[in-house]
């Protein structure tokens, strides 16, 4: 029996992502620096210029953006966007748009690590507060991350780095069921249709191709203030 799967093609998901303009301390302008604990996450540059700084325990990298560049990170890689030209990106995320979805740390200094809630309180922007208010919080947790990214950078060797990723994942690991069900009903389901299709196939049987059908999806919310930017997000399947 072929498994059921309805999302897009291998459990990704995407956004639209128009890159902050905000400057910051350095004098660049750009996004929050976090990670990802679980997921890869992939860029597709579609406008603009710009660059990813990248941290990992490999060292520190730069990758220029322009339109046209497809990049992507495995997870643990620190990335913070910066925004040097209208910088627009459409973001592929594995695992049913997981890493919008609550795979994702930022590096903000480690007394706002300790427990889910005190990061929480820190991170947390109420959708239904005003536009400005929005603004502003989105901006300030940007600011207080890029005060962590910065004691990262610097640090002289690896512990900081370690250490900051043991305080990510015991702040996720209250959410590790939710995380490992979504993968079941996404990317999981997604390869075990594809090995159905093929089961089927080696058999002669393309009973499976009667079933073709097309989905189309228009953003189900528009400009949300996300990690690195202004987000149009499109439903998560499945």
């Amino acid at each position: 029996m072929v498994s059921a799967y309805g999302g897009l093609p291998g459990g990704v998901a995407v956004s639209r992502l128009c890159v902050y303009d905000w400057p910051a301390a350095d004098g660049l302008r750009g996004g929050t620096p976090h990670l990802h604990l679980a997921c890869s996450e992939g860029y597709v540059v579609t406008g603009g210029t710009g660059a990813v700084q990248t941290l990992t325990a490999s060292g520190y990298a730069v990758t220029p953006l322009e339109a046209g560049t497809v990049a992507w990170f495995t997870p643990g890689t620190v990335h913070r966007l910066v925004n040097e030209d209208e910088l627009r990106i459409t973001v592929l995320m594995q695992n049913s748009g997981l890493p919008e979805a609550g795979d994702a740390v930022l590096t903000l200094p480690p007394q706002y690590l300790a427990d889910p809630e005190t990061y929480a309180a820190a991170t947390t922007i109420p959708a239904d507060a005003p536009e400005e208010e929005r603004e502003r919080m989105a901006r300030a947790r940007r600011d207080l991350a890029l005060a962590g990214y910065r004691a990262l950078r610097e640090a002289s060797g690896p512990e900081a780095l370690a250490a900051f990723h043991r305080a990510a994942a015991a702040l996720v690991q209250p959410r590790l069921a939710e995380w490992r069900e979504r993968w079941r009903r996404g990317a999981r389901a997604a390869a075990e249709a594809t090995g159905g299709h093929l089961d089927r196939l080696e058999r002669g049987d393309v009973s499976h191709l009667a079933d073709a059908v097309v989905r189309a999806e228009q953003p189900s919310a528009r400009g949300r203030f996300g990690m690195c930017g202004r987000l149009d997000v499109y439903p998560a399947q499945p």
